[in-house]
């Protein structure tokens, strides 16, 4: 009887098949897969480095600024305008949300619900309940999350549907994170049209350096002089937050009660 061969190349390419041909089987010198869908971020270069090609559901994705309300709308707009028709609750925004400004993303104001609690711990609580009614996309800015909410947040991610986006501030890199994805975010300041972005957690191997994103909306690209975008030169500073537009809704606790009852 003719021995098989147990020569160590054909050994390691027949492990190979086995974990390419069983999902359930992963490497952590891969980028992990999973059973639940990804929403493509609208960046190739971050879905090719992203597990599942995209922005995760069924789990926390954690955007670490040095200052909240600068580039994470340029960073998301892409995957939100096709949020397949859920709601947009935005929790604690650090400026009152533009209308105008949505519509360049191909967001619609009355398609937005934004709460802006009193205390740092309302504000969980409403993230919590708005993540378990998986009724609309969150969008959450909680500077002041410990670790073990976190950890609750990221229990009650997992039976999410869509993705939960969870904005903190840069200092809370030094803090543990149950979130299933992390990262830092940053404009680029030698390109207006860029955004700069550093993996810190993924389920796969680091990612060492920055990714460039080319992320300024067309419309606005498309008012801007050539000169600037391609010197990289500074565009003009963010507006201040301006009043809420009567097709803007107020924020409101009662929303809550609203998207628990959609979920039903």
């Amino acid at each position: 009887m003719p021995c098989a061969d147990t020569s160590a190349p054909n050994a390691q390419a027949a492990c190979d098949q086995l974990l390419a041909q069983d999902a359930r089987l992963w490497r952590a010198a891969q980028l992990g897969r999973g059973d639940a869908p990804c929403w493509p971020s609208g960046f190739a270069a971050l879905d090719a480095e992203l597990p599942g090609g995209g922005w995760p559901t069924q789990g926390l994705s954690e955007i670490l600024q040095a200052q909240a309300g600068l580039a994470e709308w340029r960073l998301l707009g892409p995957a939100l305008a096709r949020r397949a028709g859920k709601p947009l609750l935005l929790i604690q925004p650090p400026m009152a949300p533009h209308p105008a400004g949505l519509r360049e993303l191909g967001l619609l104001a009355h398609e937005c619900l934004w709460l802006r609690p009193e205390q740092p711990q309302q504000a969980l609580w409403c993230t919590e309940q708005a993540i378990r009614s998986n009724a609309a996309l969150v969008l959450a800015w909680l500077d002041r999350a410990r670790p073990d909410q976190l950890r609750r947040l990221q229990s009650a991610a997992q039976d999410c549907s869509s993705p939960v986006f969870l904005f903190r501030p840069l200092a809370a890199q030094a803090q543990s994170s149950a979130a299933v994805l992390r990262l830092e975010l940053a404009p680029d300041a030698q390109a207006p049209a860029a955004l700069r972005l550093r993996l810190i957690k993924r389920r796969g191997p680091p990612h060492e350096g920055w990714l460039r994103l080319a992320a300024l909306p067309q419309a606005l690209a498309q008012r801007l002089p050539a000169r600037l975008l391609e010197r990289g030169l500074a565009v003009a500073p963010p507006q201040p937050p301006v009043p809420l537009s009567p097709a803007l809704p107020r924020p409101d606790h009662e929303a809550l009660r609203l998207l628990a009852g959609a979920a039903g």
